[in-house]
């Protein structure tokens, strides 16, 4: 019997005994992304969950990047209950989903592009969509989770193609797949590991301060479909 896949617009086309295998050993990536509606700003954007993390020899990990490849501004940072799990909620008018899942040495690795459709009659729009990179069975033969550690964070596995050549990954996307490589290594991942918090939000809660007005704002126009 042939197995469900899923498409590439919830992520990673995984079976279901890979889905139960990263349940059962822990790991939680989500990878949808959604269509919401901020009724203040009066548009559509689209909202993504940074997650994942590692244990041993599995990992799995969802970022997210502009459309440039630089590291995004999260809404808001999440702590959750456990480790390997929600790290972030990032939510923008157009992004760039990013995710990996590592099998000890072997990565798979998938690049798309999210953005609302345009509006026709007050309707609703499709939330769109865009393959920009798919990486299948890729080598990277570094430990970084172990005795190669240190490394974590300044390599990327390489990918080929079916006739055997190495397919260059987008160079803007190089740092962002850097950090997940190091991400989907992350044994026990309780923080992000690409997209950030802003300054004046780090600062005010450094410093013990409640949210800013702006920012509970953004979350309530964000949240509420």
């Amino acid at each position: 019997m042939k197995q469900k896949r899923f498409s590439d617009g919830l992520g990673l086309r995984l079976s279901r005994q890979a889905l139960r295998v990263l349940k059962e050993r822990g790991i939680f990536a989500h990878s949808p992304v959604s269509l919401e509606h901020q009724h203040l700003a009066r548009r559509y954007v689209v909202r993504g969950l940074e997650s994942g993390g590692a244990v041993g020899d599995l990992g799995r990990y969802v970022t997210f990047a502009r459309e440039d490849g630089q590291a995004m501004e999260c809404l808001h940072p999440v702590e959750a209950i456990g480790v390997n799990g929600l790290h972030a909620v990032v939510v923008a008018p157009a992004l760039v989903r990013i995710e990996m899942l590592r099998k000890e040495r072997t990565y798979e690795l998938l690049i798309t592009r999210h953005w609302p459709g345009e509006v026709s009659d007050g309707k609703r729009p499709l939330l769109k969509m865009k393959v920009l990179f798919r990486g299948i069975h890729g080598r990277l033969e570094l430990d970084l989770c172990g005795k190669n550690k240190s490394q974590a964070g300044g390599v990327l596995p390489a990918f080929y193609s079916l006739a055997g050549e190495e397919i260059t990954i987008p160079k803007r996307f190089q740092e962002a797949i850097r950090a997940i490589t190091r991400a989907v290594n992350c044994v026990g991942c309780s923080h992000c590991h690409f997209s950030r918090v802003s300054k004046g939000e780090k600062i005010r809660a450094e410093n013990g301060l409640p949210a800013s007005q702006d920012s509970k704002e953004n979350a309530l126009a964000a949240e509420v479909a």
